[in-house]
């Protein structure tokens, strides 16, 4: 017997649009057949939740099937692997999602408490939740009612969905809280392995980081760590690193006037024209060019995949 074909990851960027809240993927476009195998799992640099309108069929989390229908929603945290895929015999399914950067809530709630933060941002990406609409009918509400806002964009809707998107977000702590204690001994197996390097990535990206640290954080060798990341990403350790550095200086740069210079040191390049380098070869043009044309941004990264699939 041949050895099991190991499981393809594909990493997907989105981005929250400047001064909202919300990525919110809505409407007609979303009315398609989801999904190839469970092999096709990706994951996503944004906290991610969808409800089903319509269509039947499974909901990969990790390494654990959901069967979905209408009604349901699901809650999946940053860097958590995952696929929807549709049921062949019902046809498409309808879902409708919403992105959010979970630390833009955490500081909401929490501000000027950065033990509290990171303590709550580690509970709340640590499992996925999924459920009918009638389970919990008061984060149904809601999620319904942030995506109603963001579809409508009616006058004040920014400070409307600020305010759903915090008590929203209250709610997802209370569901976690309940869930804590249940998987505290869950073991991470498959492409999950390489899961804590990446939230180490994700919080340390704008130190000096050691592929050696990120191998203890997985608890493997450096030598099988390297081994699995690529297996799994397509990419190298380092290489995984550098495209987060440039997806975190996207974002200063639409959010400040710094300097390259500044940036660079900001998301941990050692030198301005690393920086230039790596921006260059993960989006094909100069950070000054992406500066003056950032609309270009959402449509590269978006479509930016580890993997060699073609993402959505």
């Amino acid at each position: 017997m041949g050895k099991k074909k190991k499981d393809t990851m594909e990493l997907r960027f989105y981005e929250v649009p400047q001064n909202e809240y919300v990525l919110a993927l809505l409407g007609d476009s979303w009315i398609r057949d989801y999904g190839h195998d469970e092999s096709n799992l990706h994951f996503h640099n944004l906290m991610e939740i969808g409800y089903c309108k319509h269509g039947t069929g499974e909901l990969i989390l990790n390494e654990e099937s959901k069967p979905y229908e209408p009604a349901m929603v699901s809650i999946i945290p940053q860097n958590y692997p995952h696929v929807t895929i549709s049921d062949s015999d019902s046809g498409p399914s309808f879902w409708e999602y919403l992105f959010f950067d979970p630390m833009v809530m955490i500081q909401e709630l929490y501000p000027d408490n950065p033990v509290v933060q990171k303590k709550i941002l580690q509970m709340v990406n640590q499992k996925a939740l999924f459920f009918h609409e009638w389970e919990n009918p008061g984060v149904s509400v809601l999620v319904k009612m942030i995506m109603d806002e963001m579809r409508q964009k009616k006058k004040r809707f920014h400070e409307c969905v600020r305010g759903l998107m915090i008590t929203l977000f209250a709610e997802l702590l209370r569901m976690c809280e309940n869930d804590v204690a249940e998987d505290e001994i869950r073991k991470k197996t498959g492409v999950s392995q390489i899961t804590p390097a990446l939230e180490y990535v994700r919080n340390e990206y704008a130190n000096n980081i050691r592929v050696e640290e990120l191998a203890k954080a997985s608890h493997m060798s450096e030598t099988h760590f390297r081994r699995v990341f690529e297996s799994y990403m397509n990419m190298s350790p380092m290489d995984y690193i550098n495209l987060m550095r440039v997806q975190k200086a996207c974002d200063i740069m639409k959010k400040t006037n710094d300097s390259m210079d500044v940036v660079a040191q900001k998301v941990g390049f050692t030198t301005t024209s690393t920086f230039n380098r790596n921006f260059k070869k993960y989006l094909n043009t100069s950070p000054y060019q992406w500066k003056i044309s950032p609309e270009n941004y959402e449509r590269k990264l978006l479509n930016y995949n580890i993997s060699a699939l073609k993402g959505w």
